[in-house]
């Protein structure tokens, strides 16, 4: 018999038997494990160990993924550089170019018989073909150059996406030790251990689990938590959440053969065959047949192959993790994120250079024709000839030349280079960047709340003060302090009532400090134990996890821990930890002076918390009491309780009463050394800094003033929780701006807070219109309940070491070392961003204006234009690739933040940048026009106007076009600086880009000039010519200063371009986001359509390469779930840029203004608020009652009500849902219903003509 490792290579279950467990729920589930002999049976059929795990060994774990799978869902292959091409291809103005050349190359060599022609003209005529040559070889380049863009770009996003994939570890147990693997590492047969937070990575059966609860909506829609437990429900799921508790499972199905890599493979089977349904109803569309109505097509493909039985809202990235979310953030239900504050102004920029450019570039060649007909038809009274047709195309070649110079080609790929390249950066200052947008909007943000713990504070948390027997400690006691009873119920009840994921590890090197690992609150207790000279870990192992009898974990409605264990002679013991306040009302003992047990009567708790509390909150100490009560069969002590069978664990209330106080220690978190200089920086920068935290007033006080937050001689409020909503809400218990608007300015720590509270805190600060710019607010966050708050701010920063799943999936950007000071980084990044794109703005808004008017008026005054279409083509798309790439490079300065953020209603293109455009585009045209005009006879050369069509190229037209690069090069010199700033030089030496791009582009002029001949309409030129030329150029930098000097102030506000609300935007952003959202992002919208929007055209796929790369390798349904009923199929992208996210992406649904809530509330508001802390005040603190941890679970009580079953429109097929082996039942209709769904929104979008659709 064949062994792997000694054991035999058969498994006593097969892949098929596995995959028909996991389709069981709840008892049906139990029952099928109790056919396999139980779950212990189970584990010995996978060679495994409960509590060992697996061996770890190479050739078993090579022979596991062999049999049972790895766990990775095989990502979309990513699009090949010829596709590239041909979509670069697809763009409507190139491909009138292509036509107009072609047309034109044809006509050159067509030779009609014509006697009267000139025999002179035939020298020139074979140079004919030469310009549409030319023009068809720039398209190539332009088309190549984009296709290479777009190639390199999707390299680095797929790079990107595989760093955060890569981020997400699982723990699980190998070879008897707890290690964090990859989420891809995972086996069959792996003992995993989950908590609170996870995102589960593969199906499995739950060997233990404590008070577990499942968030399935991404695999059912339903958005009640599911109890999990060996002996209730013990199937878990790949792509689900664990919203609370904590618990051990085998893991019995990864990759493509968990319930999600199921679905997910099946889903992807139906786009693939959507999108070719799709392509033969074009087809049919372009024949002149009808195509079928949607409900015959669904009705005909689901006759061709078996549908979708069982369905998912679930997605997987690539990597091996579906999932969507169960609900969405209060209020926010089916709409979307505003869009980038950047991109919504580029936006609608570039739809308004698409109008003005198609109409000067339409008036051109009308003029152009109307002009060569007058003079040929009515003035010459010539017949009409063939050849004429030769010069109708290049007049519109001149046109369509107008319209791409018009549009800022570099526009899109300034802002993708600029993105990416800070991207790239950023990663080296600990920002993981999942949103491109998110960087530049960082640079526009007016406020931040942030977290306490880990952001502000090290997260290194010690025990430095305790309270035990009438004894406060400053320093730690020893175990011979403490009386012996007491102290082993101390090391005992800390030991067996913390999370067993939260351990201390020594550290790498002998004299390191050791490591936290899990919980820090815990571990710090955990560290109090190891001090007092006892080993927890021994404690722990005569009592595992599987002899607990219940465990209430931590959750921000309970506020503490409390784990039930049996003793030693019957009954039970249950110990509790949590805030000292919360602990203290349900104490009704204590271990006075010698470890004698005294009742804790209410001034006793008074004095405790005046006297004890207080003072170690003052001291900026997180304050956490330790209490146990027994159970006891036999007769009853004073402080025990007699039961005669088991208690009833669901009664809370009581169990949780009567409870003997241990201790009080207290907990320091040291403020981080770099963040009082890193919030120093912010307020320099404008951005006001919020503490927003679960902590005691006093604790949040404390390290408020040590980080200087709270600066002194400022009017600042500090809040509560409680007083907060106590005073953002009216009479009825609900939230109004007007009053939120009276708060949030002065406010400047809030404590004491819920996750409820921090998103209302943060949608009422984006809401407000008090500030005249508007507020732009990022926010930090590690909670699963943190995530409505991340998603709603501007900009989400999630912890990369302390946060969940959960929160990092709802965040922008990851902060890989959980360091305050990474967000200023990221502010100076953002401010970079969006100062790069600028400067390029203020550079080829230049370009643009002055070679339209030149075109449009050569047109009007000379029948021709001073520049040739391949030498706009030139200095278009080629010198301004190169231009973006040099301005986007520029790295960031501390200058940057020493000015105020710009906020969401500043304009893009501000008075100073208008002055330079218009200031540098008058110098250029003056001395063009000048050079068109008068040059001829100032140089003493022949003169290039009123040639003939077949003319060769001329010295004064070759000068006109190298004085215009000439300026244009010089000017880009003077496009640094944005700020009217006079040293233009400054720091040009530290961006070898910059320089390297300059001195290409001015040898690739001299060799055009002096060797284009033909092609490029230039004739060689002189030295004196050339240094003209070159003197022309320097005088944009003269010129320039000139411009410095005249003063912004005085100009008109109409001169700034851009200003206003983003809701301005937003038909704009409609028109963009919508038009082209079908099932296959990428494609472009139709040629006919929208030929005036090029460069939105572009903007779209290139702008939004983070829309379209990222797309372009996570699998299709992405896009299908951003079309479905919010309700119900939840979004897979992130609200604000339609991006997909990193490993799925939850939305939150609590319900903050349903009535169950207000009552809630209100029964709070009926206690006697706490008045709040005003700086001024000298009043004795008041008691602060609801605590919230910093780590804080599900609010339970927030979830009111299920989400609504699947909404659709459009009709559906007739057809039944079939049964499909290995999925779970119970999902059938959401499946099917998913299906019809992918197909009657197809056929929406295909037949929408072009019109701003309304999501359903």
């Amino acid at each position: 018999m064949a062994t792997i490792d000694g054991r035999p290579a058969q498994y006593g279950i097969s892949l098929k038997q596995l995959r028909e467990l996991m389709e069981h729920r709840g008892r049906e589930g139990v029952a099928m494990i109790g056919e396999f002999g139980g779950i212990h049976e189970l584990c010995k059929k996978l060679y495994t160990s409960p509590n060992e795990g697996l061996s770890g060994s190479k050739a078993d774990e090579e022979h596991r993924r062999e049999t049972f799978g790895s766990n990775i869902i095989p990502p979309k292959p990513p699009k090949t550089f010829l596709t590239l091409v041909w979509e670069a291809l697809q763009d409507v103005t190139l491909i009138i170019l292509e036509v107009a050349a072609l047309v034109s190359l044809g006509l050159s060599f067509y030779k009609p018989a014509d006697e009267d022609a000139p025999v002179l003209q035939e020298e020139e005529e074979h140079h004919g073909w030469i310009e549409g040559l030319a023009i068809l070889i720039s398209v190539i380049v332009v088309v190549i150059v984009t296709a290479f863009n777009d190639y390199s770009k999707e390299r680095q996003f797929r790079g990107l996406q595989n760093r955060i994939e890569g981020e997400h570890k699982f723990s699980v147990i190998r070879g008897g030790e707890v290690c964090q693997i990859s989420v891809g590492d995972i086996l069959v047969g792996d003992i995993a251990q989950i908590k609170y937070g996870d995102l589960l990575p593969a199906d499995g059966c739950l060997i233990q689990s404590n008070d577990l609860k499942v968030d399935e909506s991404s695999l059912t829609g339903e958005s009640d938590h599911v109890k999990k437990g060996p002996d209730v429900d013990p199937m878990v799921l790949s792509g689900t959440h664990v919203m609370e508790g904590s618990g051990k499972m085998i893991v019995t199905a990864v990759g493509v053969n968990s319930q999600a890599g199921i679905i997910f493979t099946l889903l992807g089977a139906a786009v693939d065959e959507q999108e070719a349904e799709i392509k033969k109803m074009k087809k049919g569309e372009s024949d002149g047949r009808t195509p079928m109505k949607g409900s015959q097509a669904q009705a005909q493909a689901s006759s061709q192959r078996q549908t979708v039985s069982e369905g998912t809202k679930s997605e997987s990235d690539g990597n091996h993790v579906p999932q969507s979310s169960s609900t969405s953030a209060p209020a926010e239900t089916g709409h979307k994120k505003e869009k980038s504050v950047l991109q919504a102004k580029l936006t609608k920029l570039a739809i308004q250079i698409g109008y003005a450019g198609s109409t000067i570039a339409v008036l051109t060649v009308i003029i152009l024709i109307i002009q060569f007909c007058i003079k040929t038809f009515v003035i010459d009274e010539k017949p009409w000839k063939n050849t004429y047709a030769n010069n109708l195309v290049k007049h519109l070649i001149i046109g369509v030349t107008v319209l791409v110079v018009a549009v800022p080609e570099g526009l899109p790929l300034a802002v993708t280079l600029s993105l990416a390249y800070s991207v790239k950066k950023m990663m080296k200052d600990n920002n993981l960047v999942r949103h491109l947008d998110a960087c530049e909007t960082m640079g526009n943000a007016t406020a931040i709340c942030s977290d306490k713990t880990g952001t502000l504070t090290t997260n290194r948390m010690t025990v430095v003060q305790s309270y035990i027997c009438e004894k406060l400690c400053k320093v730690l006691p020893t175990l011979s302090d403490i009386p012996q009873h007491v102290g082993n119920l101390i090391t005992m009840g800390i030991s067996v009532n913390s999370a067993y994921t939260s351990n201390i590890m020594g550290g790498k090197n002998p004299g390191d400090l050791p490591i936290q690992v899990g919980n820090k609150t815990e571990c710090s207790l955990l560290g109090f134990v190891q001090a007092l000279g006892v080993k927890y870990q021994s404690i722990r192992d005569e009592i595992p996890e599987d002899k607990f009898t219940r465990v209430y974990t931590f959750n921000s409605v309970r506020k503490s821990m409390g784990t039930v264990i049996p003793r030693p002679n019957g009954g039970y013991r249950l110990y509790t930890k949590g805030a000292s306040e919360i602990i203290m009302k349900k104490c009704a003992f204590i271990y006075g002076h010698e470890g004698t047990l005294e009742k804790f009567t209410r001034d006793m708790q008074e004095r405790l918390i005046r006297e004890v509390i207080e003072p170690m909150a003052c001291d900026g100490l997180r304050t956490i009491s330790v209490a146990y009560r027994d159970f006891v069969p036999g007769k009853a002590a004073l402080n025990e309780v007699h039961i005669d069978g088991e208690p009833n664990w669901d009664d809370e209330e009581n169990i949780m009463s009567n409870l003997t106080c241990l201790c009080v220690v207290g907990i320091e978190d040291p403020v981080r050394p770099e963040v009082p200089d890193a919030i120093r920086k912010c307020q320099r920068a404008g951005i006001t800094v919020r503490m927003v935290t679960g902590d005691n007033i006093n604790t949040a006080r404390s390290i408020a003033s040590k980080c200087g937050i709270l600066r002194p001689n400022e009017d600042f409020l500090i809040l509560e929780g409680k007083e907060f909503n106590r005073r953002i809400r009216d009479t009825n218990g609900d939230i109004q701006q007007h009053l939120i608007d009276k708060v949030w300015p002065k406010l400047r720590v809030l404590a004491r807070s819920s996750p409820t509270d921090k998103y209302t805190l943060v949608k009422g600060i984006i809401d407000s219109a008090v500030s005249e710019n508007r507020e732009v607010v990022a926010v930090t966050g590690d909670g699963t309940n943190d995530g409505p708050a991340l998603k709603k701010a501007d900009v989400g920063f999630a912890m990369g070491i302390a946060g969940t799943d959960v929160a990092k999936e709802a965040s922008d950007i990851i902060l890989t070392d959980d360091n305050f000071s990474s967000i200023v980084k990221a502010v100076m990044w953002g401010r970079n961003v969006y100062d790069s794109i600028a400067k390029f703005l203020q550079f080829q808004l230049t370009v643009n204006v002055v070679a339209v008017i030149v075109a449009f008026i050569g047109a009007c005054a000379i029948q021709d234009s001073p520049l040739k279409a391949v030498q706009m083509l030139w200095v278009n798309l080629i010198m301004d690739t190169l231009a973006s790439l040099a301005l986007a490079t520029e790295l960031p300065t501390p200058d940057l933040l020493l000015r105020k953020p710009y906020g969401r209603t500043k304009p893009l293109i501000s008075r100073t940048m208008m002055k330079n455009i218009l200031g540098q585009a008058l110098y250029q045209l003056f001395i063009i026009f000048s050079l068109l005009f008068v040059g001829d006879s100032i140089l003493d050369i022949e003169s290039g106007r009123g040639q003939e069509l077949n003319a060769g190229p001329t010295q004064h037209f070759t000068i006109i076009f190298n004085t215009f690069v000439m300026m244009t090069l010089f000017n880009e010199i003077n496009a640094r600086k944005i700020h009217g700033q006079r040293n233009v030089i400054e720091g040009l030496l530290t961006n070898p880009i910059f320089y390297t791009i300059w001195i290409f582009t001015m040898i690739s002029q001299v060799l055009i000039i002096q060797y284009g001949k033909m092609a490029f309409s230039t004739k060689a030129l002189s030295l004196d010519q050339w240094l003209w030329c070159v003197f022309f150029g320097i005088g944009t930098l003269v010129w320039g200063q000139l411009i410095t000097s005249v003063p912004t102030r005085k100009l008109p506000k109409i001169l700034s371009w851009g200003r206003g609300h983003p809701e301005e935007y937003t038909d704009a952003m409609n028109l963009g986001e919508e038009r082209f959202d079908s099932i296959d992002s990428d494609k472009k919208p139709r040629a006919g359509q929208i030929l005036w929007i090029r460069g939105l055209t572009r903007l779209q796929t290139q702008i939004s390469v983070p829309l379209r790369v990222i797309r372009a390798f996570r699998s299709t349904l992405e896009d299908l779930n951003e079309r479905r009923s919010m309700h119900s199929l939840h979004s897979l992208r992130s609200p604000r840029t339609g991006m997909p996210l990193g490993v799925g992406h939850p939305l939150y649904n609590f319900n903050l203004l349903s009535p169950n809530y207000n009552k809630h509330q209100h029964q709070q508001q009926q206690q006697p608020p706490p008045q709040p802390q005003q700086n001024q005040s000298s009043a004795p603190l008041p008691l602060d009652i609801s605590y919230i941890d910093e780590d804080p679970q599900q609010q339970r009580t927030l979830h009111n009500g299920r989400t609504t079953s699947v909404n659709i429109s459009g009709s559906a097929s007739p057809t039944q849902p079939t049964r499909v082996p290995g999925l779970s039942p119970g999902f059938s209709e959401i499946a099917h219903t998913l299906q019809q769904q992918v197909r009657s929104n197809h056929n929406e979008t295909h037949h929408s003509n072009g019109q701003n659709e309304t999501r359903i």
